[in-house]
Parts: structure tokens; sequence; C-alpha cells
């Protein structure tokens, strides 16, 4: 997961020294453009700035000869309208997925803890039905070709599945992680088969956006 440092004078050439150094040990590198913790990184979801950042990754890609997957992770706050130009730059510069989503600002006014104007994204419970209404987006955009991999709010074999049918061909989670512990993934692979069983799905690749 790669990205630029808070006080950096040059994001871009913060993307590009992380990705040279980085994508040696890694499976695949997330281009992170979402996080609201940093000021200004999800500018780089407007049109103009996402063509010359990606257009400087493929270069770098090209130059060094990187081979390993490039995904890009989105935030859950993008407005609809701008979801087919972003799919449109995705396409064009070969990005191999997208993770949906980083934490959102949204969804505050239904929360009941006093704490709930904190500054920060919120992740789990609260960003659970968002993100996976950005994936029904992103996955009839896309038109089923570019791989997406679900985040936000997975913390059994039901949410996990919902992640699946709107689009997602892999889901990631954390926040039921750190509340469950590592067992969770047992517990939703369990959860998963009796789904499929019931539901009459043969595997998981039948069911990725069935109800996008």
């Amino acid at each position: 997961n790669i990205g630029p440092n808070k006080d950096t004078q040059n994001k871009i050439e913060d993307f590009e020294k992380c990705l040279s150094q980085a994508h040696v040990f890694a499976n695949y590198i997330t281009v992170n453009i979402s996080s609201p913790n940093t000021s200004g990184l999800r500018d780089f979801e407007e049109k103009d700035s996402m063509n010359k950042l990606l257009e400087s990754i493929n270069k770098l890609r090209k130059n060094k000869n990187i081979k390993k997957p490039i995904l890009i992770k989105l935030s859950p706050d993008i407005n609809e309208k701008d979801v087919s130009d972003i799919m449109e730059i995705i396409t064009r510069y070969e990005i191999d997925g997208i993770i949906i989503s980083n934490t959102t600002n949204a969804n505050r006014e239904k929360l009941l803890d006093i704490k709930k104007n904190e500054e920060g994204g919120l992740s789990g419970k609260p960003l659970k039905s968002i993100s996976t209404e950005m994936i029904k987006k992103f996955y009839k955009e896309s038109n089923k070709k570019i791989s997406i991999i679900g985040v936000g709010g997975v913390d059994s074999g039901q949410s996990a599945f919902e992640k699946i049918v709107s689009g997602a061909s892999v889901v990631q989670l954390y926040t039921g992680m750190v509340y469950k512990g590592p067992s969770i993934v047992k517990e939703i692979k369990k959860e998963l088969i009796s789904i499929l069983n019931r539901e009459g799905i043969k595997n998981i690749k039948e069911a990725v956006g069935i109800k996008a």
C-alpha cells in the first residue's frame, strides 16, 4: 500500500519512490489515493490529477519493467457522476484492479457516540452499506472487465457474501478482525459455504455481481 507523506512537496514523486522500492517485495501494489487522513490525497480522484498520477505510474512500470499488479484504492465518498470518468481513466492506463473502499467521512449523523464528530475516516459497520453500493456502481460501469476487492464492514460470511454478489471478486477486512480476532477468517469461510449451499451456488465465482 503506497502513498505520499503528509508533509511532502510532491505527492506524485512519493508514489514513484514507493513503487520503485516496494514492488520487489510485494505480490501486488495498492496505489492509495483515498485516505481521508492525508490532506489533499483525495484530489487524485479528480480527473486531471488521476490522469497525471497514473501516467507517471505507467511510465515507471515500463521503465523499470515492473510486472506486479497495480490496484487503485478509492474513497466511498466519490460522487456518482464521477464514477464513469474514473473507470475510463483506470481502464485506459490498464490498472489491474480497484479496491472499494477506504474509510468514509460520511454517515456520522447515524452514530450515537459523542465521539462521532472526531476527525478521521469511519471503518467497520458505518462504512458497510456505503462501500457495498459503491462496489455495485463500479461493477456495472466496468462491464465486468476489472477485478474489485471489496472492503468495509466485512465481519461475517453474510457481509462478505453481500460484497461478492455486489461485484467484488475478493474481500478484505481489518476492523472485523480487531473485534473478533484472526479466527474470524475461519468463521467467514464456514458461513460462506452455508450461504452458497442455501442459495444453490456451486462456487464463489458464480456469485460475483449477481445482485449488482
